[in-house]
């Protein structure tokens, strides 16, 4: 499976079989690399010819770690003798990043430790009343202006209509907000389900299951499985786009620090409009994503796994630098974030991490690589280059 690993022939559920295989059989895999390598000294192949132990050792790693992704500078470290192979390997998560350096006395900046998120969340009622849904029973909350609000034990919140209203308050708009190191899951009057990542908001219309247009305004992150109706259309606005869909499965990431806005369709379809230019819109297919900066609207094919990650209970990198995942870090485990080395932010990484973990042990895992080492003080992160 390496010398199809090496030659590019294994399809992408083979790649996470040698990769998991790499995780539970470690030995196993490196006598097949040490094979394919005396296999380049049979064939007198050039590139491995004379090479000394581990710079052969490099070559099938680095191989194995480019195969399908982008021509990006990257860094790793290595085993100093290539019989350290067995030891060789580690997956963060359930996937990829390698490392070849292990060092205890590394641990000792993360002595303290912080839990991760979970579900926290306030909802402001139209009539400015708040109600933190984390500090509440299961059952319903509220039963006003023909709408009942219940929370499930599964901690989301439902909507149910008694009645289509015309009062002022059945007018108004609700808005549900996390905080950082909070998640929450909503089912909105028109029968969609929203899913908010930690540090976002969302604002809807109480009645907004039999208005013409159904809108929402979105601030931080949020998965949408939208109802089907094709005389009502679903909007949602960010302050730096505007989407249009009948009835669809998206991601939305409008983070104001992230500077960019990234939306990504697993189905339907949708159109994806520059609020700061009308005519500047695109259409999105499933597995496409749009990226809208200050350049305008970009379309990319990608896998819609990386970009559902969050909600599914993981952190995953593709090719992704430390300073944006320490972001997502931050606000999940609700930490501040700083570099005493701002080489570190540069730092690329590839591989999956549960969100359900302790820090401690998300931040161990990329201290393994050997290129970062990290401090924790109360709620402060800092990070070093190592």
């Amino acid at each position: 499976m390496v010398s199809q690993f090496q030659s590019g022939q294994l399809a992408t559920a083979e790649k996470t079989e040698l990769l998991n295989l790499i995780e539970e059989h470690p030995t196993l895999v490196s006598e097949e690399i040490a094979d394919l390598l005396k296999a380049f000294d049979s064939e007198q192949k050039p590139v491995a010819l004379h090479r000394p132990e581990q710079d052969r050792w490099n070559l099938v790693v680095n191989r194995i770690l480019s195969v399908d992704k982008p021509n990006v500078r990257r860094k790793y470290l290595y085993f100093n003798h290539f019989k350290l192979a067995a030891a060789a390997v580690l997956l963060i998560g359930l996937a990829t990043t390698l490392y070849f350096y292990h060092d205890t006395n590394r641990r000792r900046g993360l002595t303290t430790d912080i839990a991760p998120g979970g579900n926290k969340a306030t909802l402001t009622l139209a009539n400015g009343r708040k109600i933190s849904l984390n500090d509440i029973a299961n059952g319903e909350l509220i039963k006003e202006a023909g709408l009942s609000i219940s929370k499930t034990a599964n901690g989301q919140l439902v909507y149910n209509i008694e009645k289509v209203g015309t009062t002022a308050d059945d007018q108004g708009v609700n808005v549900i907000s996390t905080p950082n190191g909070g998640e929450w899951q909503i089912r909105l009057p028109d029968g969609s389900t929203v899913w908010l990542n930690a540090a976002s908001s969302l604002e809807y219309p109480i009645n907004i299951g039999s208005t013409p247009v159904r809108k929402v305004r979105l601030k931080g992150e949020a998965y949408f499985e939208v109802a089907k109706d094709s005389k009502h259309p679903f909007v949602v606005e960010t302050p730096e786009q505007k989407l249009e869909v009948l009835g669809t499965h998206f991601n939305v990431n409008s983070y104001a620090d992230e500077h960019i806005t990234k939306t990504t369709l697993l189905e339907g379809s949708i159109r994806i409009s520059d609020v700061s230019n009308t005519s500047a819109s695109e259409m999105l297919k499933p597995g496409q994503q749009s990226v809208l900066s200050s350049k305008g609207i970009r379309i990319n094919d990608v896998d819609t796994d990386e970009s559902i990650a969050w909600k599914n209970g993981y952190f995953m990198f593709n090719n992704e630098r430390q300073e944006s995942i320490m972001r997502k870090i931050a606000r999940w485990y609700n930490v501040k974030v700083e570099y005493a080395d701002p080489e570190a932010r540069d730092v690329v990484y590839y591989g999956t991490v549960s969100r359900f973990d302790k820090i401690s042990q998300v931040l161990r895992k990329f201290e393994q690589t050997g290129e970062v080492r990290f401090e924790i003080e109360k709620d402060k992160l800092t990070i070093f280059k190592k």
